[in-house]
């Protein structure tokens, strides 16, 4: 017999999960107790952070390819030193 792949395991909790949330949701019993603006505040923070996060990782040489990638391009003089 095969097991399931973590992903597969993951995904099935998280589906049953948001399953869970929708049949709360549609007989009013909100499963967190937080209005719509602090939903939204939080959101928004986590999104900004994530995105933020993502930026910097993307435009900085923080890993080995990174800065094998700057020292190249600052011997061809394409990269500040």
């Amino acid at each position: 017999m095969k097991f399931m792949d973590k992903g597969t395991i993951i995904r099935t909790i998280v589906l049953a999960i948001a399953l869970l949330n929708q049949f709360l949701v549609i007989f009013n019993k909100s499963p967190l107790p937080i209005s719509n603006e602090e939903l939204e505040q939080i959101l928004s923070s986590v999104f900004t952070l994530v995105v933020s996060l993502i930026a910097w990782y993307k435009n900085n040489y923080v890993t080995s390819k990174g800065k094998q990638q700057r020292e190249v391009l600052q011997e061809v003089n394409l990269a500040k030193s």
